[in-house]
């Protein structure tokens, strides 16, 4: 057991502007002095997705204070894209691009390919145990852990394990539907490596309570890794009895088949059964035009940043049973 990690505050360089001067990318080492796994906590890979950052802080926090870490490596990228963050961003501004659809990235290309390849390459030379990349969804939403898709061939041990880890933060564990195959996770599962996304509740402003289940959450995947002292208290987030231990599919169907004012019938967290109206979509005189429902058994994961709909466009995000 160590008797105390030693932790470091350092940055990796992304860039050089116009004016000369060099952008950086935040890097966080904390180390226990004892054998042990390596972990990565990557955050703020969309810039308008702040709550991950404070989420690290509050871990590293816990390790200088309280001595949380006593074996293995924390390792942490909280701010993987600072140019977006300062404009409020999902993409890197200055070029457009979404960092989290670059990986593995390319050292002589874009500039999010080579931000992409600058993180990638650093968590690959420590061979970490499990990379969990923390994230913000819509705005109305509930935590919840996102994996990858089962791999269409090969090995299904790094998946299995991946699975085991999310079913171990507490949160309910969705299972992507859609195959995108240049995200940090996917990318990193590709190379053997275990990784999960946590999507945390909304975006653009730090929800404490969501940080409050984050902390716990990762303090259980640490646990678990055998890093920490094992922790005693259960996780404050409610997950329903009927969602223990299960994998739900993300879904955002039905979509809307009309123009108009939606009003939700149905929250985020709550269960809706096959045939439940979940919203109505309203004319401009009031005039409902479209009762939406169910084509499953669910779990509500958010509903849209908007009250506007369209033909085809999603209203609500769904774990589906």
């Amino acid at each position: 057991m160590g008797t105390g990690a030693s932790v470091k505050f350092t940055f990796l360089k992304l860039l050089t502007g116009s004016d000369l001067s060099i952008r950086r990318l935040p890097f966080m080492v904390a180390d226990s002095g004892a054998e042990g796994p390596v972990l990565w906590l990557t955050a703020c890979c969309h810039g308008d997705e702040v709550g991950g950052m404070v989420i690290i802080q509050e871990i590293f926090k816990k390790i200088r204070k309280n001595n949380l870490l006593t074996a293995g490596s924390l390792y942490s990228f909280p701010l993987m894209n600072p140019i977006g963050f300062e404009t409020g961003s999902r993409r890197i501004t200055f070029s457009r691009e979404d960092l989290n659809r670059l990986f593995p990235g390319d050292p002589r290309g874009t500039l999010g390919e080579r931000i992409a390849n600058t993180i990638f390459t650093a968590i690959l030379k420590t061979k970490p145990a499990l990379v969990i990349d923390l994230h913000n969804d819509w705005i109305k939403s509930i935590p919840y852990a996102l994996i990858d898709t089962e791999p269409e061939s090969g090995d299904l041990k790094i998946h299995a394990t991946t699975t085991e880890f999310a079913l171990e933060t507490g949160f309910p564990v969705i299972r992507d539907t859609e195959r995108l195959q240049c995200t940090l996770p996917f990318t990193l599962r590709a190379n053997d490596i275990p990784s999960f996304t946590l999507e945390l509740g909304e975006s653009y402003i730090v929800n404490e309570k969501n940080i409050e289940y984050g902390v716990q959450s990762v303090e259980n995947i640490m646990s678990m890794l055998g890093m920490t002292i094992p922790a005693k208290n259960e996780h404050p987030y409610p997950l329903p009895g009927i969602l223990r231990g299960k994998i739900l599919d993300y879904s955002s169907k039905p979509s809307s088949s009309t123009t108009g004012i939606v009003r939700f019938l149905s929250k985020p967290g709550d269960i809706v059964r096959e045939g439940k109206a979940f919203a109505g979509i309203y004319n401009v005189f009031g005039k409902r035009r479209e009762t939406m429902r169910s084509t499953c058994d669910a779990l509500v994961l958010g509903h849209n940043d908007t009250s506007v709909s369209f033909p085809g466009m999603p209203v609500m995000a769904f774990g589906t049973f």
